[in-house]
């Protein structure tokens, strides 16, 4: 049975794969523009918000980033970062989501003058005053951090000492971002080594916008331990017309591995990974048992959120409540804080939440309906 729009909502969710960057409230980005001076390509809300879709409509990871430049843009004072933290935080709460790894680059908010610590202290702080006030509504989450290199730019080093630095203060984990081709990961080998050392978590974008290549070199050059989107990895799995299914090396590793793929499925269409929702190859991937997770990479640019991913996938795939809390048991299973912790999510939070979800179906068939006229 396909969840109804109300058990969409109230089902526990877990998100591993959501920029901060890519997640601001429109109204938000009009009233930071203006303190900030920063010329908007719409001035209303509603205009805003319509326009970051359009432009992410691209099939184009090159021009899907350019959106970008207005966040990061409004995003150069401690008190910008602590607001549209805090926002995020309230805001994935609101859609059920109990447990969420964001990530941004620190180095794209320096052009006001702060430093790479201070822009991870005001992102902290606005993240644990979004879980205050969230919990405050009744809606408890908890909000980890991922710190993003940019992969075209020679600072991975230095944000992976960061990662290093504050991992003991809501960071959790070290990322590369930003257009695949010709920016390889190899690129960044000497921060993925530092972090091994370390013994650091540590996720790639890869096999987005490229394809085996790419995630070939992000698990067997550099480590990782997650591949962000990974998508493409379909290209190494054949379906023949009797419905065979071979999976290649890499693809049958990842399987093996049990490899957390952060699959974004409205995004990758808007990138060109993807032509629909019920083209894309999460079907597949599910049905073959990867350690498929669901994610809403921008919310902003796709317009989406965890509720409205989960319902285009049950209305592609006919995913229920069943598939929901594996999915959300995938990603806690996949999250980089540390194992007890996830037990605790797991087993007080998502799976009581969902339990409570099915009872109340069992009540809703055990009540009787109406009394016919004809039979009273």
């Amino acid at each position: 049975m396909v969840p109804t729009q109300a058990e969409v909502l109230a089902a526990p969710k877990v998100v591993l794969h959501d920029h901060l960057d890519g997640g601001l409230r429109p109204e938000t980005v009009i009233e930071l523009a203006a303190e900030a001076g920063h010329e908007l390509p719409a001035d209303s809300a509603e205009a805003l918000r319509d326009w970051f879709v359009a432009a992410a409509d691209s099939d184009s990871l090159e021009r899907y980033l350019e959106t970008f430049e207005h966040t990061v843009a409004v995003m150069q004072t401690r008190e910008a970062l602590s607001r549209v933290a805090a926002e995020c935080a309230e805001d994935l709460a609101a859609d059920g989501v109990v447990y969420a790894e964001v990530r941004y680059a620190p180095e794209q908010h320096l052009e006001g003058g702060l430093t790479l610590d201070d822009v991870v202290d005001a992102v902290e702080t606005g993240f644990r005053l979004g879980e205050r006030r969230a919990a405050d509504d009744g809606r408890p989450i908890r909000v980890a951090t991922l710190l993003t290199a940019m992969r075209h730019a020679a600072r991975s080093s230095e944000i992976a000492e960061l990662v290093v630095r504050y991992r003991d203060a809501g960071v959790v984990g070290f990322d590369i971002a930003g257009a695949e081709a010709g920016f390889p990961p190899t690129r960044h080998l000497d921060a993925f080594e530092y972090l091994r050392r370390e013994n650091a978590h540590f996720t790639i974008h890869a096999g987005e916008a490229f394809g085996l290549p790419s995630i070939w070199e992000a698990l067997q050059w550099c480590g990782a331990d997650r591949l962000g989107h990974g998508v493409r990895i379909v290209d190494d799995i054949q379906v023949a017309e009797s419905g065979e299914v071979t999976l290649g090396k890499l693809a049958a590793y990842v399987r093996d591995k049990r490899i957390p793929l952060e699959l974004c499925p409205s995004s990758n269409i808007q990138t060109g990974a993807a032509s629909s929702i019920a083209e894309h190859p999460f079907g597949l991937l599910a049905k073959l048992r990867f350690r498929i997770t669901v994610n809403t990479d921008n919310r902003l640019m796709s317009a989406t959120s965890m509720s409205r991913e989960l319902s285009l996938l049950s209305e592609a795939f006919g995913y229920d409540l069943d598939d929901y809390q594996w999915f959300a048991v995938n990603a806690l299973k996949s999250a980089f804080i540390p194992f007890d912790e996830r037990l605790v999510l797991i087993n007080d939070v998502v799976k009581p939440g969902y339990a409570a979800l099915r009872a109340q179906r069992t009540l809703a068939d055990l009540r009787p309906g109406p009394v016919s006229p004809r039979s009273a």
